[in-house]
């Protein structure tokens, strides 16, 4: 909503414009009125909508017609005076005033009009029959007002409706007769597509079980996220009582159907309530021309350099919410009509058909559950302002009450202090693949997915994706492993080409030349970087050829002190093995690893990193065989302890019992 209201008034002279100015701050008719009235500011805690309003007089015998243009082009909304016992002043309504202001202002920021009517204690008779057809032939004008400044009739409604005119309009959301646009049309009021477009949204957002219905849980949730106030359960009834008087489907099982939900909207713009749609429309974002703002869209997130984005464990619980809201079949995919059903609150479609060749999906090509969480992490990861737009368009902010879906986003440390505390809390790893073209790069990232040789070739060229997301295991850690097929592209390689958590380097052992690409990227990239690198001997169920480099690629990698060249293949009739890319990721956490290795390479970063972890795990099972040692220990001591009084007890028993005896029979001897 509008910070403050600025409101010019205009019109005939003597038609009392200043007069009403200084009735409503003084609240008395002043005896002498000057020519102008100077500019008025009424305190936010004066106005009923608690915001501050400007008030600027207009005086033709003061001000030139460029001032007047001036004032027209900052006015947030003018109001036309006439005198009602003048009918030039009428006339001078339509025939100078409206087309002056229209030929000042541009189609797309009109501001509204409103037409006052003064002087009304001078006749006995009503202006609105001249009026009325007047407000028909403009929809600019918001409404009429019939004032006199001399008995200080309706002067502060006057203002009223000026300032709820700029913070309620009407324009956008209905047109009282019939247009060209396509209406909406129950009664005197139609409303606008926009508008219609806009309730249709906050009506699925607000539904949260996707029946089509809000039933009285989802009803109050709404009534509390937009009024701050539940609704009492009579009150329900009495809303849902007056759709079924009106409409024959707009209550359905006891709930409000989309149909009724627009008609209630339609109700409290027939009766003057514009403020409850507006409240309801800004609580979901809109603006007045019924757009999502763009500070609801992008909120502010300050993201430091070498730093990443992820998605939160409560924005996962939102997503896997909206998932099994839409998967109506409960397959665990996502079905096309389904993916379309759960982006109908966008504007747009953000999925294209290289998203199914990005992720996980089953057997029909439909994208699995996994794969959904894994689009959502590589949208976060690559564009978190997309991701802030997204979960905008479903709400997150509003269904879990957050000030904005910035809440969603963990920006993580920088990279330089996981290196010096040699331990991560990331949960999303990045993957850089550079190989030459046709060294098997595409097919290394679809089997990542879980796709052979054959499945990758049936996808299209258009339907290609550079990207490939999908989950790992790390010792019980799941993480994510973001693969990108780098464009073979040696001279125009981009920060963002090589910034990553560990680099692939992909040669196919058919081909000779194909090992020269991977050996200059890396000598020229990342042999002094502390990036790990893994090299691939891609397509290794072919034959196997010398490549023309002056080292072979397992001299050069003994040499560089790398891994021995991995060999893989997708060459097969199931699924591609994933320990390779379990690797990866445990070398894109633990790239600090630089303990002697037991296995037979002795070099590589990955055993490094194995051995690391099982130093790890070893130096915590001694811990705990020292903590249960220890409590052994403890126990034994309480054992003798606890030992030592029970004989100690037994003894004085004994003690006691022989005593007494003795005592009987000393006294048998007396």
């Amino acid at each position: 909503m509008r910070k403050d209201v600025r409101i010019l008034l205009v019109g005939e002279p003597k038609v009392g414009k200043t007069s009403l100015i200084m009735s409503l701050v003084s609240e008395e008719f002043p005896d002498e009125v000057p020519l102008r009235a100077e500019e008025i500011t009424i305190p936010a805690d004066v106005t009923p909508e608690r915001v501050p309003t400007h008030i600027v007089d207009y005086s033709e015998a003061e001000q030139s017609d460029e001032q007047l243009y001036q004032e027209i082009s900052k006015a947030n909304v003018i109001c036309i005076v006439y005198s009602v016992n003048n009918k030039k002043s009428i006339e001078k309504v339509t025939s100078h005033w409206i087309p002056l202001i229209n030929d000042r202002m541009d189609k797309d920021s009109r501001v509204p009009l409103i037409l006052v009517g003064n002087k009304s204690d001078l006749v006995e008779h009503s202006s609105m029959e001249t009026i009325l057809p007047i407000m028909n032939q403009y929809q600019d004008i918001e409404t009429c007002v019939e004032c006199s400044a001399k008995n200080l009739k309706n002067i502060s409604e006057l203002f009223y409706y000026a300032q709820k005119a700029v913070l309620h309009p009407t324009g956008p959301l209905y047109c009282p007769e019939e247009k060209e646009q396509k209406t909406l049309d129950w009664g005197i009021c139609k409303l606008k597509t926009s508008c219609i477009k806009a309730l249709t949204r906050i009506f699925k957002v607000s539904d949260l079980d996707n029946d089509g219905i809000l039933n009285d849980n989802e009803l109050n949730f709404f009534q509390r996220t937009c009024f701050n106030t539940p609704l009492a359960p009579q009150a329900l009834e009495d809303v849902k009582n007056v759709v079924r008087r009106n409409m024959a489907d707009g209550v359905k099982d006891n709930g409000l159907s989309l149909k009724g939900f627009l008609f209630l909207h339609t109700l409290f713009i027939q009766r003057g309530r514009h403020e409850t749609t507006w409240t309801v429309l800004r609580r979901f974002g809109y603006d007045d021309d019924l757009e999502l703002t763009q500070e609801y869209l992008f909120p502010m997130i300050k993201i430091p350099p070498d730093c990443t984005t992820e998605l939160n464990h409560n924005a996962y619980l939102f997503l896997q919410s909206v998932f099994d809201k839409h998967d109506k079949d409960r397959d665990c995919a996502l079905s096309p009509e389904e993916v379309k059903d759960l982006f109908k609150v966008f504007p747009y479609m953000p999925w294209g058909p290289d998203v199914n060749n990005t992720v996980c999906t089953n057997d029909q090509g439909w994208i699995t559950y996994q794969g959904y969480l894994s689009q959502w992490t590589l949208t976060t990861y690559l564009d978190v302002q997309r991701s802030l737009e997204y979960l905008g368009y479903l709400g997150y902010s509003i269904i879990y009450e957050q000030e904005s879906q910035a809440a969603a986003i963990t920006v993580t440390r920088n990279k330089r202090i996981d290196l010096q505390k040699k331990q991560t809390q990331r949960s999303v790893f990045r993957c850089n693949v550079f190989g030459a073209r046709g060294s098997g790069k595409s097919g290394f990232l679809q089997a990542f997915l879980g796709r052979n040789l054959q499945r990758h070739r049936r996808v299209k060229e258009e339907h290609k994706s550079f990207y490939a997301i999908s989950t790992t295991y790390v010792y019980g850690q799941e993480k994510y492993l973001l693969l990108h097929e780098v464009m073979p592209d040696f001279d125009f390689l981009s920060e963002a080409d090589l910034a990553c958590d560990v680099v692939c380097l992909v040669y196919d052992v058919s081909n000779p030349r194909s090992f020269e690409y991977c050996a200059k990227v890396y000598k020229q990239y990342f042999i002094d970087s502390r990036t790990p690198c893994v090299v691939i001997a891609a397509k290794s169920d072919l034959h196997e050829v010398r490549q023309h480099y002056s080292l072979s690629p397992h001299e050069f990698c003994r040499k560089h002190k790398l891994h021995p060249p991995q060999p893989f293949t997708c060459n097969m009739t199931d699924a591609p093995n994933k320990e390779i890319y379990t690797r990866l990721t445990t070398m894109a956490m633990y790239p600090h690893a630089r303990l002697r290795c037991l296995c037979a390479c002795n070099r590589c970063t990955y055993c490094l990193c194995q051995n690391l972890l099982k130093l790890e795990l070893l130096r915590s099972i001694k811990a705990q065989l020292r903590r249960v040692a220890f409590n052994r220990h403890m126990a034994q001591a309480d054992l003798k302890n606890s030992t030592f009084w029970l004989r100690a007890s037994v003894g004085a028993t004994v003690f006691a019992v022989l005593g007494f005896a003795m005592y009987r029979a000393l006294l048998k001897q007396r």
